[in-house]
């Protein structure tokens, strides 16, 4: 793996404050409408706004940013309930993909409910939801980092579950920018907010501090037991037109994993990791939201307690990001992963007419600022 290690020397020159860092006083109107610094030597991966000088510095050297209790918890309790719901089948998202875990999949296929629920993906067009995605004081951090013209493109709520023993619950260390066929990385910024209290014991998020400044790494699934196989079941849908045109995303359907070994379908991760790297497991509590950058190198590690651990998260990028074709390139993996679902849903036919980066178009969403490039209305 090509990756330059920064050794965490902020974390040692700032204890404590900058790791984890107060709301600024700023309003967030205000901040929505301060100057952005343009990027200079110093400062590359963020523009100023809302954040202070060490807290720049912080993310430049380290490439994530812990802001505590960014969320209220009333809002949290909405986002909760609103999952729940979709669980439970009480309400119909257009477009979500609802996704169980590898390790009741197969036995419990067809049976609803939190419990039998991982992670729910592409939620931008549940009004609920995606109030997340516009949340003010989220957002005048995000444009402190690309700018003011924002796009929400890829949505999560994940529910990791109590590991049964087979540590399906664990995600192999990996970087985003692996999924995304849009560039330039410095102009993509994920936010990643806690529902509840996030510990090693229930699966926290765990960074290698620095490693966003090397290169996108090849991925592959890791070398855990046996790896899973995917089934596709349609929830008592008749179409499926997620992946093809946004004016017919109108099916859920819920991605089954079948049981035959220790990882989830797509959860890729770096080839060439080291597990000697120094890593930093995030610990969090409810309402903080870390900031991360796309080629910083994370992963989760197994839930071991008995209870589900929830968080949302949405990965923003600047309107005026390019997609790149990905062909030829360690993205094929991913991509043609994403085809082959395409053709099994679809027919080989229609597949054939529909590019990787045609699913990141219909996803794109505006959040704030003026509309670019990414969106299906701009092809």
């Amino acid at each position: 793996m090509k990756v330059r290690f920064v050794h965490n020397l902020f974390l040692k020159r700032f204890p404590g404050y900058l790791y984890y860092c107060e709301p600024n006083a700023s309003s967030a109107t205000s901040a929505l409408q301060s100057s952005f610094t343009p990027s200079n030597s110093e400062f590359v991966y963020s523009r100023g706004g809302i954040l202070t000088p060490e807290q720049r510095h912080f993310y430049e050297e380290n490439g994530f940013l812990v802001i505590k209790k960014l969320v209220s918890e009333d809002k949290i309790d909405v986002y909760r309930e609103r999952f729940q719901k979709i669980c439970d089948g009480e309400i119909y998202v257009p477009g979500m993909t609802v996704m169980k875990d590898v390790s009741v999949a197969k036995t419990h296929a067809h049976d609803k409910g939190e419990k039998f629920v991982n992670k729910i993906q592409s939620f931008e067009n549940d009004d609920v939801l995606f109030q997340y995605c516009r949340l003010p004081e989220v957002l005048q951090y995000i444009q402190s980092f690309i700018g003011p013209d924002c796009m929400a493109m890829h949505t999560m709520v994940i529910n990791k579950p109590p590991d049964p023993g087979t540590k399906t619950s664990r995600h192999p260390m990996h970087q985003d920018l692996h999924y995304f066929p849009f560039r330039p990385a410095h102009k993509i910024v994920c936010a990643w907010t806690a529902m509840q209290k996030v510990t090693r014991d229930n699966g926290c998020l765990v960074v290698i501090p620095g490693t966003h400044k090397g290169e996108l790494a090849e991925h592959a699934y890791p070398d855990w037991e046996v790896m899973y196989d995917l089934n596709f079941e349609a929830c008592g849908c008749q179409q499926f037109r997620f992946w093809c045109e946004a004016a017919a995303v109108r099916d859920t359907y819920l991605f089954y994993n079948t049981l035959q070994g220790g990882v989830n379908k797509a959860y890729h991760g770096v080839k060439s990791y080291n597990p000697d790297m120094e890593r930093l497991w995030v610990e969090v509590e409810e309402g903080d939201t870390v900031f991360f950058h796309p080629l910083l190198l994370h992963g989760s590690g197994s839930n071991k307690t008995q209870n589900f651990r929830k968080s949302i998260s949405c990965h923003y990028a600047a309107s005026d990001c390019e997609y790149i074709d990905v062909k030829g390139t360690t993205q094929e993996l991913i991509a043609n992963e994403v085809h082959d679902i395409i053709a099994k849903k679809l027919g080989k036919d229609v597949a054939e007419h529909i590019d990787f980066r045609d699913v990141w178009r219909y996803r794109a969403r505006l959040v704030c600022g003026n509309e670019g490039t990414l969106s299906v209305g701009n092809y």
